[in-house]
């Protein structure tokens, strides 16, 4: 009979990095988590998640997922995900004190193209994402502001493609210089529930301007 083993991070998965610039750079480790299935079914039955909404354009729409978050001294939504996390601070060296959660439940949840402007100090951040569930998009593309709209992939250059298990972390100034998204599919996709981790050094200067989650509205001038 063979063993079910208990989901668990896994220490023999190589760690590829590409350098996007001089100073920014993006960390993947395939197949990380052994298990993801059987977490992402514990998570998806929880009672934990929430409807976000933004108010975009004069009114509040409902977010395209569902969220949801775990800090340290609370309840954890599964224990392997607090292994992941002593992992996490253990390779990269940074203090984590918890995590948030996006479920996206099939391909009409999205994230449009963002930087996770909330960190406000971009110079020196650090971002990892594990992927539960089915593979998705993720795609990564330089902030220029100069972008065909109507293109399928708007100006992305690389899709890491995230499936269940993987692990992907971007570093350094990513955040100041590059922007990031999960497209909408057109085609039947099941879900996939994102892990993510963030910390910044709080160096530098801090950005200015409205987060994404800040209200837009439209003007004469266009969109704002």
């Amino acid at each position: 009979m063979t063993e079910i083993l208990a989901p668990h991070v896994r220490d023999d998965i190589a760690f590829e990095r590409t350098w996007l610039d001089d100073g920014s750079w993006i960390d993947v480790a395939r197949g990380w988590l052994a298990g993801h299935d059987h977490v992402y079914e514990a998570l998806a039955v929880q009672d934990r998640w929430r409807q976000g909404r933004i108010f975009r354009y004069d009114r509040w729409i409902d977010e395209p997922r569902l969220g949801s978050s775990w800090r340290v001294g609370d309840p954890p939504p599964h224990p392997v995900l607090v292994e992941a996390q002593r992992a996490l601070r253990a390779r990269y060296q940074v203090p984590l004190d918890g995590f948030a959660m996006a479920w996206y439940r099939d391909g009409r949840d999205s994230q449009a193209f963002h930087r996770d402007r909330d960190l406000r100090w971009l110079d020196e951040t650090l971002i990892a994402l594990l992927t539960l569930g089915a593979r998705r998009p993720w795609l990564l593309r330089p902030r220029s502001g100069r972008y065909d709209h109507e293109a399928p992939d708007k100006g992305a250059i690389l899709d890491i493609a995230p499936a269940g298990g993987d692990l992907h972390v971007m570093g350094g100034a990513t955040q100041a210089g590059w922007e990031h998204s999960v497209p909408k599919v057109a085609h039947q996709v099941d879900g996939r529930i994102s892990i993510q981790w963030r910390w910044t050094s709080r160096r530098g200067r801090p950005v200015e301007g409205a987060s994404y989650r800040a209200p837009r509205h439209y003007s004469r001038r266009g969109r704002s």
